[in-house]
Parts: C-alpha cells; sequence; structure tokens
C-alpha cells in the first residue's frame, strides 16, 4: 500500500517559500556568492506543488496567487520606489532601467516556483498569467508615476542628439524598451500615448524654429542640404534606439516643418530658388530637391509646376529672341530670315535635349516632369515665328540636314541625332499633318532634283515618323522614294530602247521620271508651247513607255523639268542650267531678235504670271541673258526683250536661278482640304456606330479622335456636320433639336 502524503499547512509551506524568496531577494540585491542550487528550486517547485494539489479543503492555490502578488509590491513598495525618488535626470532613467531587469528577473524566478499555479489553477479560473500580475504591478505601482517624467528627460536627450551632443543611446534605447515591453504585455498603447505623441510634438516644434531660422539665413541649395542630413539623422535614429512604428510619424512631422509648410519659399528663394538652380545647372542640387519633396504628400507637383513655368519662359526667350531678330532683317533678304528661323529650330532643340537630361537624371523619369516638359514644349512649339508655323519651320530644319549643300553640316550620326529630336519634338505640335505636307513637298524636290543627301537618312527619318504617328503619316512618302528607285530604273530601259532602235534617237540627252500621281504632291502644269526639239524627246519617250505599259495616262509636269542649253555669246559660249520653262523661253530668240512681252505669252501659252516670273529670271535677277526695254527692275505687258549677245560671266557653266514662288499657301490650303475630308470620315464613323448623338459629345469625340493628326476647329466641324446634314448622311432627330441620327 502507497503511503498517503503529509499534508502541509499554508503557515507552514510559505514559511518555506519565504526562506527562497527572501534568497532571491538578496540576489537582486547584488550580494556575491548567493544563487539557486538545483536541490534549493526542486524544493521550492515542489513545496509550491504539494500545496496547490492537496485535496481541499487543504488545496492553498489561490492563497499561494494572492501571495505571489503581495511578494512583489511588497519588493516594490519598501525597495524600488525608494530608489527611484531620489534619483533624477539620466540617473533616474539608469536605476529605471536596473529595477526593471530586477523586476524581470524577479517575476521569472517566482514564475518558476509558482509554476504550477500557471499551468492549471490560473487557466481553469481564467486569471491573469505570474507575468502578467508582475507587469501589472510594475506598471501600477513604479512606472506610473514617474512616467511623464521619464518621458520628458528622454526627449530632451533626443534634442541634445539633434544639437551634435554626444547622449547614452543606449540608455535610451532600454528605457523605451521598458515601455514597449509593459505595452505588449498589457496590451496597451503605451508606447504610442505616453511617449511617441509627445516626441513627435517635440519633433515638430524642434524643426519648426530650426526651418523658420534657416529659410531665413540660407540659401536654397544650404537649406535642402541641412533637411536631407536631419532626415537622414532621424531614421538613423529610429534605427538607434527608437521603435520602428514610431518611424512613418517621425519622418512626416520631420518633413512636415523642414518642407511642407515652406515649399514655396524654398522653391522661390530669390537668388537661389528652383528657377535660378535651373538656370546654374546645379544638377545635385536639382536632385537633392527631387528626393526631399518625393517625401512628402503632394510635394512633387509645385516643383514640376516651377520646373515647366522656368521652361516656359526660357523657350518664349527664345522664341522673342527669333522674332525680334527675323523682325530686324526682314528689309534683308528672304534667306537670311530663313538662317535665323532655322538657328531657332537648333537652340529649342538643344533646349529639349537639356531639360529632358534634367527629367531623366535629376528628377528619375517622373511623369509628373515628363508631363510638365511636354505642356511646357506645346506652348512653345505651337508659336510662329516671322510668319511661319511651328509645322514649317521643322520641315525646313529637316530639309537643311538632308539636302545636299543644306546650310546644316553634320557627320552622319549627327543628323540621325538630330532627326530623332525633331521627331520628338513633332510630338508636341498639334498640327502634325501640316508639318508632313511641308515635308512632302520638300522630300518631292529633294528627290526631283538629286538633292537628297543620303536615301538611307531618308528612309530612317519616315521609320521614326511612322513608329511615333503611324503609317497613315508616311505612306505616300514611302511611295516617293520608291518611286524614285523605278525611275532609275525607266531611265536605264530608254537607253537600251534609244540603242535599239537608233532611227527614234532625239540626238538630245534625255532623262524622264516616272511618277505614281497619288504619292506626290501636287503640282502646277501648264500647257506650255514646247520647242520642237523638246517635242521630239517627248514623243519618243512616250512611244517607249507605251511598249512597256499600256494601262497608264501619262501627266507630263513641265515646271518641275530643267535642262542645259548653250547660249553663243560674243566672247565665249557658256552653257546655261535652266528651266524648261527658261529654255523653251530662250530658244524663241533662235528665231527672233526681239519679242514682246504679249508675243512671248501667246508664243509659249503660258500664263502672263508665269511668263513675268521667267522673263523677270532672265532679265532682272542675277544673270542678264536677256536686255529689257525699258530697263527697270519689274516686268510690264509693255516690255520688249532681246538676246544679250554681249552677256559674259567668268564661268563656262552658270544655272540661271527662277524666283522662288510662295508655296505656303497652296500647301495649307491642300492641308485644309484634307482635313475636311478626315473631318467628314471621323463624323460618318462615329455616327455610323451610335446612330443618335448630340451635338456637343459628337463634336468632343470628333476633336479627340483627330487629335492626333491635328487640332480640329470646332467651327469648321459644325460646317462639316451641316455639310453632312445636306448630302442626307445625317439628319436632326425629330425628338431632340440638339441631337443627330444617322441615315444609313
Amino acid at each position: 500500500m502507497t503511503q498517503e502524503r503529509a499534508v502541509i499547512t499554508f503557515e507552514e509551506g510559505w514559511a518555506h517559500m519565504e526562506v527562497g524568496i527572501a534568497r532571491l531577494k538578496r540576489i537582486l540585491a547584488g550580494e556575491r556568492d548567493v544563487s539557486f542550487s538545483s536541490e534549493q528550486y526542486m524544493s521550492l517547485y515542489t513545496t509550491a506543488y504539494n500545496m496547490c494539489t492537496q485535496k481541499p479543503p487543504h488545496d492553498h492555490s489561490q492563497k499561494l496567487y494572492d501571495n505571489y502578488k503581495g511578494v512583489l509590491d511588497e519588493y516594490i513598495t519598501s525597495t524600488v520606489l525608494p530608489s527611484l525618488m531620489e534619483k533624477h535626470g539620466e540617473f533616474l532613467l539608469r536605476e529605471l532601467v536596473l529595477r526593471s531587469k530586477n523586476h524581470k528577473v524577479m517575476v521569472k524566478w517566482l514564475s518558476r516556483f509558482f509554476h504550477y499555479l500557471d499551468r492549471y489553477f490560473l487557466t481553469r479560473r481564467s486569471l491573469d498569467s505570474l507575468t502578467l500580475v508582475g507587469s501589472k504591478s510594475f506598471t501600477t505601482l513604479v512606472f506610473e508615476e514617474p512616467k511623464a517624467t521619464v518621458t520628458t528627460i528622454v526627449i530632451a536627450m533626443i534634442d541634445q542628439d539633434r544639437e551634435g551632443q554626444i547622449i547614452d543611446r543606449a540608455l535610451i534605447k532600454n528605457v523605451l524598451n521598458i515601455y514597449t515591453e509593459l505595452g505588449t504585455e498589457l496590451k496597451t498603447e503605451l508606447y504610442q500615448k505616453d511617449f511617441e505623441d509627445a516626441f513627435v510634438q517635440d519633433t515638430i516644434d524642434y524643426y519648426s524654429k530650426k526651418a523658420q531660422t534657416w529659410i531665413v539665413e540660407d540659401t536654397c541649395p544650404e537649406y535642402m542640404l541641412k533637411a536631407e542630413e536631419c532626415l537622414q539623422k532621424e531614421k538613423e535614429r529610429v534605427a538607434h534606439y527608437l521603435h520602428s512604428s514610431t518611424e512613418p510619424r517621425l519622418m512626416e512631422a520631420a518633413q512636415g516643418e523642414l518642407l511642407a509648410r515652406h515649399i514655396d519659399q524654398i522653391l522661390k528663394k530669390e537668388n537661389s530658388g528652383c528657377k535660378v538652380l535651373l538656370c546654374d545647372e546645379k544638377v545635385e542640387d536639382l536632385s537633392r530637391m527631387f528626393r526631399l519633396f518625393s517625401r512628402i504628400k503632394d510635394g512633387l507637383p509645385p516643383v514640376s509646376k516651377t520646373f515647366q513655368e522656368h521652361v516656359n519662359e526660357v523657350g518664349m526667350s527664345l522664341l522673342k529672341q527669333a522674332v525680334d531678330a527675323a523682325s530686324s532683317k526682314k528689309s534683308e533678304k528672304k534667306d537670311t530670315v530663313s538662317v535665323l528661323e532655322l538657328d531657332y529650330v537648333r537652340k529649342i532643340l538643344d533646349l529639349h535635349d537639356k531639360y529632358m537630361g534634367y527629367v531623366v537624371s535629376c528628377f528619375q523619369n517622373h511623369t509628373l516632369f515628363h508631363k510638365a516638359l511636354k505642356e511646357a514644349f506645346e506652348l512653345v512649339c505651337n508659336k510662329d515665328v516671322a510668319g511661319c508655323t511651328s509645322a514649317e519651320l521643322f520641315a525646313s530644319y529637316c530639309d537643311s540636314i538632308l539636302r545636299k549643300g543644306g546650310t546644316e553640316k553634320l557627320s552622319d550620326e549627327a543628323i540621325e541625332e538630330n532627326l530623332d529630336k525633331v521627331v520628338k519634338l513633332l510630338t508636341y505640335i498639334s498640327d502634325k499633318d501640316l508639318f508632313i505636307e511641308f515635308h512632302r513637298k520638300k522630300l518631292g524636290r529633294r528627290l526631283l532634283f538629286d538633292k537628297s543627301g543620303n536615301d538611307e537618312q531618308e528612309r530612317s527619318l519616315l521609320s521614326k515618323l511612322k513608329q511615333y504617328f503611324g503609317g497613315q503619316f508616311t505612306s505616300k512618302m514611302e511611295g516617293m522614294l520608291t518611286d524614285v528607285i523605278l525611275a532609275k530604273d525607266n531611265i536605264v530601259k530608254f537607253e537600251e530602247f534609244i540603242s535599239n532602235n537608233p532611227e527614234l534617237n532625239p540626238s538630245v540627252d534625255l532623262s524622264v521620271q516616272v511618277l505614281t500621281t497619288g504619292y506626290w504632291p501636287t503640282y502646277k502644269s501648264s500647257e506650255i508651247n514646247l520647242p520642237s526639239e523638246m517635242v521630239k524627246c517627248i514623243e519618243v519617250f512616250k512611244q517607249f513607255y507605251q511598249s512597256i505599259t499600256k494601262h497608264r495616262k501619262m501627266n507630263w509636269i513641265y515646271s518641275l523639268g530643267n535642262c542645259n542649253i548653250v547660249g553663243k555669246f560674243d566672247t565665249k559660249p557658256i552653257e546655261l542650267i535652266v528651266t524648261t520653262y527658261q529654255g523653251a523661253l530662250l530658244l524663241l530668240f533662235n528665231e527672233a531678235e526681239k519679242l514682246s512681252f504679249s508675243e512671248i505669252v501667246t508664243q509659249l501659252n503660258l500664263s502672263e504670271d508665269d511668263t513675268a516670273r521667267v522673263l523677270h529670271s532672265l532679265s532682272c535677277g542675277k544673270y542678264k541673258i536677256l536686255n529689257k526695254e525699258p530697263n527697270t527692275r519689274t516686268i510690264s505687258p509693255k516690255d520688249i526683250f532681246e538676246f544679250n549677245h554681249k552677256f559674259t560671266d567668268k564661268m563656262r557653266r552658270i544655272k540661271v536661278p527662277l524666283p522662288p514662288s510662295d508655296e505656303k499657301k497652296k500647301v495649307i490650303d491642300d492641308v485644309n482640304k484634307d482635313r475636311r475630308f478626315a473631318i467628314d470620315a471621323a463624323l460618318v464613323r462615329i455616327m455610323k456606330s451610335r446612330k443618335i448623338m448630340a451635338h456637343q459629345n459628337l463634336v468632343a469625340e470628333c476633336v479627340e479622335q483627330l487629335s492626333r493628326m491635328f487640332k480640329p476647329d470646332i467651327k469648321m466641324i459644325k460646317r462639316r456636320i451641316e455639310d453632312l446634314i445636306t448630302r442626307e448622311y445625317l439628319e436632326r432627330d425629330k425628338d431632340s433639336a440638339n441631337s443627330y441620327r444617322y441615315l444609313a
């Protein structure tokens, strides 16, 4: 039979436990050579176990639980509180840390002694764990009263740290750990409410004073450098001794006082603000500005707005310089003004390149700054310069770098780079279709007169345009380049045809370019009466062309032709390079010494305007091949002309220029005509899918669809709607006068 365990009275058991508790207090007091052996620990544990597992009424679990709390409270009251009350400042913090550490040791050992309570008694009764009782006891009796003072001391030490003084960071970390550990154990926001709130408010006050002083005394770069250093140090403080949860609020408070509240003053600071940094090309300072203001909510929009204003100002300044320079030169030769305009384009390209570099390097390709740059250049690039639209200027610039003997002398790599820049800027202009038409006109002249520097560069530009704007922009010009290649093949075939049919040889060298009408710009054509030599050439070529195709109609554009004729002057013969019109007119003087203006008009079958233009080039221009009576600078219907036998020149071969004709009006008229078709097509396409639509919605959607190519005029859209109603594509809705209905 097993022997029953002797009953332990509470007084006997607790007396044994008090011996162990006394030893524990001596250990906490730091006495040497005092510790618990394993036998002593097991004896205390066993005693507590036996006291809790005896049958009622000898179960002393509740009394042990109550006395456990009493032991903690008594130790705190008798030992801990007196030691804290006599300490101040950092000494108070050190004592608090020590007492907190001792308290945790005491709770740890007592919890081991009374472990049975935690495992069975407390769980069945839903009472606080021994550890939680210990935390509550320390919080209530020790921490509750001095915590405001502790918080004040800690914040003061952090402010000293901010001022560059050396502080005990480990001490602060240990103190703040008391806040977080007690808060975690008690499931309260002790750290946030009793430290963090006060600390964040102190941070606001501290940096508010600093910012007010710095904003007055320092330049913008100096201020931003100080702000960045402060923010970096605040992050380091979190890593060193603050809880990680403090960082968002701390940084928001510091950034708010250092940056958000003074953003306008920083950006617009006299002699050192954002615009000054942009002017002075302070890349590092601009990068710092972006980094700083990207940290705060809505911090970047004011920076991007300032950036946009600066780009606008610089761009408009360049525009004004170009307009003023063009105005001052308006009395001089036209090509002088053209050089000034092209110089403006070069400056705009360089300007965009420069500020795009800022967007990429300083502003980290942020969309706000791309948008700001776009809006700034849209304003600048859509302004006219000396009567020239941006579309015309960009087309002229492309012509200058792609044409043989153009004003721009660039390497192949530089040409590619400049073409890239031009295409990027074309995205900003609203009338892209106008650029395409001007460019197509100039491309046609380069190709027809063999003035294109490099076919690969021509194709490269078309490829870039196609990539940015779509195939509808470039399809015709791609056809033009193909036509030129095919035309060269036709010339070879024509020469073979002549060699095989020597009886058809016109005894005049002839080169004809056969082009597809739909690809090329429309050129003015007149049914001029050609000299017999030219007529024979044309007939032979017609016969050749009909031999290789019979399904195409040929329309001769004499205004684009040129020829070489020999002028037999008294001093020496000179080869004259002239247009077809000039050549035909000069050959008239093989049959007559003198001809009147009216006789020339009749014999050539040209309009008076065209005839006057040709006669002006031959009698009033650089080379006076014809003498005119009276000898004035203008052509009138009563003038008489005769061949100038005494004409001479040091060159044996000269090109007689024809006065340039103003083709701008025709290009603009052609574009406006195409726009009417585009608007009609867009309106019909929209109405076909919607069937019924309100006027405002129809106009808005039409503008949206067409804005990729050009900015349609609202009045023109209204006129096209009325025209479609007249042509019975649309009708006004009977139920709503402000709506339209599609007619199938």
